[in-house]
């Protein structure tokens, strides 16, 4: 499997951007599809999570309220919409693919390359 994030940018605080994880190949319904970010300097982050087969998600609380989790079978596609954003919120966001319903970034075995996301106060 593999994955390929797009749809970063830079976009003011208070806006909103949708990310795009589009995965190659099947997705097992037990599938675990989580979006991570990492600023720099700082370690590899949970944002947020969903079951391929439930569609039932997970976020971080930095993010709750805020972000929403989706995904599109058809397309073999995950999203992360991400509104109000906040300067914190600046990062590489990673999609990753895993089996576990996990926080932990060493759960996923599976990752995409990153988009930057730039939130200007």
């Amino acid at each position: 499997v593999q994955l390929q994030a797009s749809g970063g940018g830079l976009v003011q605080a208070g806006g909103s951007l949708r990310l795009s994880c589009a995965a190659s190949g099947r997705i097992y319904s037990s599938a675990v599809m989580g979006w991570f970010r990492q600023a720099p300097g700082k370690e590899r982050d949970f944002v947020g999570l969903i079951r391929w087969s439930r569609d039932s998600t997970k976020y971080a609380d930095s993010v709750k309220g805020r972000f929403t989790i989706s995904r599109d079978s058809a397309k073999n596609t995950v999203y992360l919409q991400m509104n109000s954003l906040k300067s914190e919120d600046t990062a590489v966001y990673y999609c990753a693919r895993g089996v576990d319903w996990s926080t932990s970034a060493r759960d996923y075995r599976h990752w995409g390359q990153g988009t930057l996301v730039t939130v200007s106060s």
